[in-house]
């Protein structure tokens, strides 16, 4: 019987971002010191998954709210790009790597997660082919690295759920939510733009293209703002933007509902937008418990 530890490799490092250590530490701190700690400590970020060059500046939005004094387990959600899902998945590994240093899977929630029947075991392939939670590894590192031997994370992979299955997510959630010590990443970019994501919405009241986008976009942060889930599933409904984290949003929506029930306020505000032109995808940022 073998104990061999199951590792994630850091697939996505040298395309998507640096896979020099060194040089990604540079990155992120340049990065992080153009953005301000203005709703410290967030209990969830909302932060873009695409390639460092076109979102690692928008991200450091949200990551400069994170306060790793408090932080002990970091809850990861990302959507499922490449294979179908229709809910959620853990991963087979106990470690993924990253070029700044490795993060522990927290086995106890595992293992507490799947007796709930409620999630699939993806691959250790499609974990390494996905990078929607991979992107947010090397900045959750960089977040906590004062604390770096104290805490663990919990990645989720989100699939295509309907609206009944983000309510039965976000309740089984929420009681994690609810604890201070534990912190939530949203992995979502915004709206994909153009024939090649099928999607050429275009208000041409707002002026250009990118207006339109902008417009839209921020229409459902104002929505996402409010913390009704119903109201953002209406939203897509009316415009479909193409919010790639749409699935994994509405669960963390459908959480703070469910925390609202017992008399636990929270409020949500966005920090930034970015739109990557040369890839028409437009970024966001954050959102914190009230103090």
């Amino acid at each position: 019987m073998s104990n061999r530890v199951v590792c994630r490799e850091a697939s996505h490092a040298g395309s998507w971002y640096s896979a020099s250590g060194s040089q990604l530490n540079a990155q992120l701190d340049g990065w992080l010191s153009q953005a301000q700690s203005t709703i410290r400590p967030a209990r969830a970020i909302i932060a873009p998954h695409a390639g460092y060059t076109y979102c690692g500046a928008c991200a450091a939005h949200a990551y400069k709210q994170v306060d790793p004094s408090v932080t002990r387990r970091v809850f990861i959600l990302g959507p499922s790009h490449h294979v179908p899902l229709s809910r959620c998945a853990l991963s087979p590994a106990e470690v993924y790597r990253t070029p700044l240093y490795d993060l522990r899977i927290d086995q106890k929630v595992y293992a507490d997660l799947w007796k709930t029947g409620m999630f699939e075991r993806m691959s250790l392939q499609t974990d390494e082919d996905e990078h929607s939670i991979e992107m947010h590894l090397p900045y959750t590192a960089k977040a906590m690295e004062s604390h770096k031997d104290e805490f663990s994370i919990v990645p989720v992979l989100v699939g295509a759920l309907s609206e009944s299955k983000e309510q039965e997510y976000g309740k089984l959630l929420s009681k994690y939510l609810a604890d201070p010590s534990n912190l939530f990443i949203i992995s979502s970019d915004f709206c994909h733009w153009g024939q090649r994501f099928r999607y050429t919405y275009y208000d041409e009241s707002q002026g250009e293209i990118y207006r339109s986008i902008e417009h839209l976009d921020k229409m459902g942060m104002g929505i996402i703002e409010q913390l009704d889930p119903m109201s953002f599933t209406n939203y897509l409904k009316k415009y479909h933007n193409t919010i790639c984290g749409r699935h994994p949003i509405g669960v963390l929506l459908n959480a703070v509902a469910e925390l609202r029930k017992t008399g636990l306020e929270m409020n949500f505000s966005f920090l930034n937008y970015a739109q990557s032109m040369p890839n028409n995808v437009s970024q966001l940022a954050q959102y914190s418990r009230s103090v």
